[in-house]
């Protein structure tokens, strides 16, 4: 019998792989027989507060004790929390959980090849705003639309978007750059190469006008979409949007070539939400970072089969959240889509608003928006035949 503290991070796909050969080997079989996924951990010294995970592993097949926190919160010291913990017993798998094997579950065909994070610059000179872009020649040169694109990030996405460009030169070699973009070209030359020479890969470094990670296969993906789907790779709320098909997105973005909204509303609601949790499970020292991964989150996930009816409801209700937060967000700029999610949550939870709250509340319209998410899982419980559980909404 063996005990572990690690960081939280365990039960996430790759730290699987160590534990799963050994819980699944039917001659020599090891079991979890104690487990918290999720806890604080708080130093004493500087008070640096980080989550952890404990376990208990024994030889042979046993039950376990799964125990999770219900609610935390500080001492008046700072040096410790006080932490409130359910209950479960039953076998414990591999991503420290009780129940159905979510981490067991297979690739599915039909998700595969068109799901891929975004770009990776690997050289912040390739960001532009639009008053450098349109000193590069962008207002009267309309051939570099071709090379200067909109960008988007995580933060884009959840806070205030930067409205940013990005130059990308995939494609091209250094030599046609040169010739039919010259201005484009010194802008990198002065800016991305100096810091691309000192690069320890070669591939960077004689690449140089290029990301690092140009995405070939996400390019592929999505030629020809008018738009495609887009979701924050580690985020507190697990939100899904359409991005058009000019923005090119970040590595921090996880992206889906899809531009059908019952697939952006099947993935928008509360049961793919909990899927991705128990799939993806969470990155960083704080409650609440939770990371989808592509792989085990998305291509592993199984679509409802949908009558005609039924795939038009859910499209419809997607297609009205998605243009409901922009256009809110577009009439007010400062209005961030954590902060309506941080709303949503109170309003679902009957907890009372703070004045600054209730500012985002009439601002986003976010009881209207929650009334339509309530209406969207409804809609996809349908799908798969659980109506009695649409009914506890």
């Amino acid at each position: 019998q063996f005990g572990f503290i690690t960081t939280n991070s365990l039960r996430q796909t790759f730290n699987r792989r160590v534990l799963e050969p050994h819980l699944n080997d039917a001659k020599k079989p090891l079991s979890l027989t104690f487990a918290i996924p999720d806890h604080p951990w708080v130093d004493g010294n500087d008070g640096a507060a980080v989550r952890i995970a404990m376990t208990v592993g024994r030889a042979g097949e046993a039950p376990g004790l799964l125990q999770q926190v219900t609610n935390e919160n500080s001492d008046e010291s700072r040096e410790a929390r006080n932490v409130a913990l359910s209950r479960r017993e039953g076998k414990v798998f591999a991503d420290l959980s009780i129940g159905a094997d979510v981490a067991g579950a297979q690739f599915l065909k039909a998700n595969q090849e068109i799901s891929s994070p975004g770009v990776k610059l690997h050289g912040a000179g390739f960001i532009v705003t639009p008053e450098e872009a349109n000193q590069l020649g962008l207002d009267n040169n309309p051939t570099l639309k071709q090379v200067i694109r909109n960008y988007r990030n995580g933060r884009d996405l959840t806070q205030t978007p930067r409205g940013v460009k990005v130059i990308d030169l995939f494609g091209l070699t250094a030599d046609e750059v040169k010739r039919q973009f010259p201005s484009v070209y010194q802008w990198i030359f002065e800016r991305v190469k100096p810091e691309r020479d000192q690069n320890k890969r070669a591939t960077y470094r004689n690449n140089w006008w290029i990301f690092g990670e140009a995405r070939k296969d996400w390019r592929r993906y999505a030629n020809g979409l008018p738009r495609y789907i887009a979701t924050v790779e580690t985020a507190k709320h697990r939100l899904f949007t359409f991005l058009d098909a000019d923005i090119l997105p970040d590595n921090m973005l996880v992206n889906i070539a899809i531009d059908n909204p019952t697939c952006l509303g099947v993935l928008s609601s509360r049961m793919h939400f909990r899927w991705a949790n128990a799939n993806g499970g969470s990155l960083g020292m704080y409650v609440g970072d939770v990371r989808y991964n592509k792989t085990r989150c998305f291509e592993t996930f199984p679509f409802p089969e949908l009558t005609d009816e039924q795939a038009a409801k859910i499209g419809q209700l997607a297609e009205q959240i998605d243009a409901h937060r922009k256009r809110q967000q577009a009439e007010h700029p400062t209005l961030t889509l954590t902060g309506m999610y941080n709303v949503m949550e109170k309003l679902r939870a009957g907890e009372e608003l703070n004045a600054k709250e209730q500012t985002i509340n009439q601002q986003g319209l976010v009881s209207t928006l929650l009334a339509d998410h309530d209406a969207l899982d409804r809609a996809v419980f349908n799908a798969y035949g659980w109506d009695d559980l649409a009914k506890a909404l």
